[in-house]
C-alpha cells in the first residue's frame, strides 16, 4: 500500500506531500491539478513498463495511460532549468530481510516491510538525464549519487555505520547514471562484492507499479454483442473497454469475492449484480453467450421484478458506466491500489453516495487502496458518514481539497475526526450552497411582492 506520495516541479505543482489511507480522495476546482497526482503514478508505472531501459521517463503517447507529451510540457511552468523529483513511501507485502552475503549469518543486516524511494531528474545538453536515485530502507539511506566533480558518473553511497559498499579488485571505475529512473545500472552488481541486494529494492519497486491500476473518467459506451475469446485481461481498460472480458474471465474461473461485512461469498458475476441491486440501478444482471460456440455474448439486465429482460443498451447510461468501477474493484488481486478519475461520472447522487459504500467494503475486505479524482459531494459525505458510524476509521480515509492560484496548484489537507466531521472545511468547497439558497429566497420574495404591489 501506498503510503505517501510527494513531489517537485510536476505540471502544476511546485510541491506536495501526501499522506494516503485506504481509501483517498482528491476533490476541488476543475483544472486545479486533481488528476496530476494521479497521473504522475501512471508515469511511473508505464516507464516501469517500457521495453526501452535507456528510456528516463516514458511520458507516453497514443495508447499509453496517459501522455504527457515531453519533460518540458511536464515540468512545472514549462522551466526546461528545473528538476523534477518524487518520492513514494510504501508498505510490503511481507517484511524484507538483507543478510551480508560475506558473512553468513542467520541475523539480517537490515530488515523491515516498508520502503521508499526518491528519484530526480533534469535536463542536461537538452537530454532528460536522472540526478540521483534512493532507496531507504529499515532508516538506512542506499543511493547512487554524481561523483564529485562530475555529473556524468556516479557512486553508491549510504549512511549505515555498520555497512560499506566493497568494490572487486580490478573494478575502480565510477558507476554510469541510474536505469530508468529507479534502478541500478548493472555495473553496480559487478563491480561490488556486497551490493547484490539493491536487486531486492527494484523488484519491491516493480511490485509496487504491478499492483496500480487506473480506470479514467471517459468510459466506453455499453455495445450490444461482446465477442469473448477466453482471453483474461489485466484490468478493465482505462476507457472500461475490457469490462465484460475480465467479467466472464473471472466467471470461467468461478472466483468468488467478498459481498460485504458479514463476509458472504458468491460467483464474481452474481457478486456484480447483487451491487447493482444494492446501488438502486437494476434488479437482475447477468452475460449470456447468444449460442453455444459463437463466442458472442450479451450484457442482459432486468430493471424491476415486472420488468422483461432487456439489453444493456437500452436502460440508463449509468448503468455501463459504473460497471467498470464494480468489476475493476473487485477484479484486481487483493492488496493492489486502484486510482479512478471520476467514478460518479453519469450516477444519481444516491448512486454516487453508494459508490462510496462499495468502496470501503472493497478496501475492508480485499485490502484494495483506492485513490479516487473526484468532484461529488455525495461520495464523499458518505465517506463522513461511514467514520461517524464508525465503520471505518478516520484514520483510513485521507480527504484532500485541490485549488489553484494564478495557476500553481495547492492542497488542503482535510483534517476528518473521529466524528466524521472536517474541522477545516474550505470556503465554497462545492460551491456557494447558502449564498445560492439566499439568492433564491431574496428572488422568490422580490417577484411576490412585484405581484401583490
Amino acid at each position: 500500500m501506498l503510503n505517501r506520495l510527494s513531489l517537485k516541479n510536476f505540471k502544476a505543482w511546485r510541491e506536495a506531500d501526501l499522506t494516503l489511507g485506504k481509501v483517498t480522495g482528491f476533490f476541488g476546482t476543475n483544472s486545479a491539478g486533481k488528476s496530476s497526482l494521479l497521473h504522475l503514478l501512471l508515469l511511473l508505472k508505464q516507464t516501469r513498463n517500457a521495453t526501452d531501459r535507456g528510456i528516463v521517463l516514458d511520458f507516453g503517447g497514443p495508447g499509453h495511460m496517459v501522455n504527457l507529451g515531453s519533460f518540458e510540457d511536464a515540468v512545472y511552468k514549462h522551466d526546461k532549468s528545473q528538476a523534477m523529483s518524487w518520492v513514494l513511501d510504501w508498505t510490503l507485502p511481507g517484511t524484507l530481510a538483507i543478510h551480508d552475503p560475506l558473512e553468513p549469518s542467520p541475523t539480517a543486516l537490515f530488515e523491515g516491510n516498508s520502503i521508499q524511494t526518491r528519484c530526480e531528474v533534469g535536463l542536461r545538453n537538452k537530454r532528460l538525464w536522472p540526478r540521483e536515485l534512493e532507496y531507504r530502507f529499515a532508516d538506512t539511506r542506499f543511493g547512487l549519487q554524481p561523483k564529485p566533480g562530475t555529473k556524468e558518473r556516479f557512486e553508491l553511497a549510504t549512511d549505515a555505520s555498520e555497512f560499506w559498499f566493497l568494490r572487486n579488485q580490478g573494478r575502480p571505475w565510477p558507476l554510469p547514471s541510474p536505469v530508468k529512473s529507479y534502478m541500478f545500472p548493472s555495473e553496480a552488481r559487478s563491480y561490488f562484492q556486497n551490493s547484490g541486494f539493491l536487486g531486492d529494492f527494484e523488484l519491491a519497486y516493480e511490485n509496487l507499479m504491478d499492483s496500480i491500476y487506473y480506470l479514467g473518467p471517459l468510459r466506453e459506451h455499453p455495445r450490444r454483442e461482446y465477442h469473448w475469446a477466453g482471453a483474461s485481461p489485466e484490468d478493465v481498460g482505462q476507457r472500461g473497454e475490457r469490462t465484460m472480458d475480465a467479467m466472464l474471465a473471472a466467471t470461467v474461473r468461478k472466483e468468488t469475492r467478498s459481498l460485504g461485512y458479514r463476509m458472504r461469498r458468491r460467483p464474481f458475476q452474481e457478486m456484480i449484480a447483487y451491487w447493482l441491486h444494492e446501488l438502486g440501478l437494476i434488479r437482475e444482471f447477468e452475460i449470456k453467450e447468444i449460442a453455444r460456440g459463437t463466442n458472442l455474448y450479451r450484457a442482459l439486465v432486468k430493471t424491476s421484478a415486472l420488468a422483461a429482460t432487456t439489453s444493456l443498451t437500452d436502460v440508463g447510461f449509468g448503468v455501463s458506466q459504473v460497471l467498470p468501477v464494480l468489476v475493476l474493484l473487485y477484479y484486481v488481486p487483493e492488496g493492489s491500489t486502484v486510482l479512478m478519475e471520476q467514478p460518479e461520472i453519469h450516477l444519481h447522487p444516491a448512486v454516487q453516495s453508494g459508490l462510496a459504500d462499495v468502496m470501503l467494503n472493497v478496501a475492508a475486505v480485499r485490502n484494495v487502496q483506492i485513490v479516487v479524482e473526484s468532484h461529488s459531494e455525495h461520495l464523499m459525505r458518505r465517506l463522513q458518514r461511514r467514520v461517524a458510524e464508525q465503520k471505518i476509521s478516520s484514520e483510513d480515509v485521507k480527504l484532500y481539497f485541490v485549488s489553484s492560484n494564478r495557476g500553481k496548484a495547492q492542497v488542503s489537507d482535510l483534517l476528518l475526526n473521529e466524528w466524521g466531521e472536517i474541522e477545516n472545511w474550505p470556503e465554497n468547497f462545492f460551491g456557494d450552497e447558502m449564498g445560492e439558497i439566499a439568492a433564491i429566497s431574496e428572488a422568490s420574495l422580490k417577484r411576490r411582492m412585484a405581484q401583490s404591489g
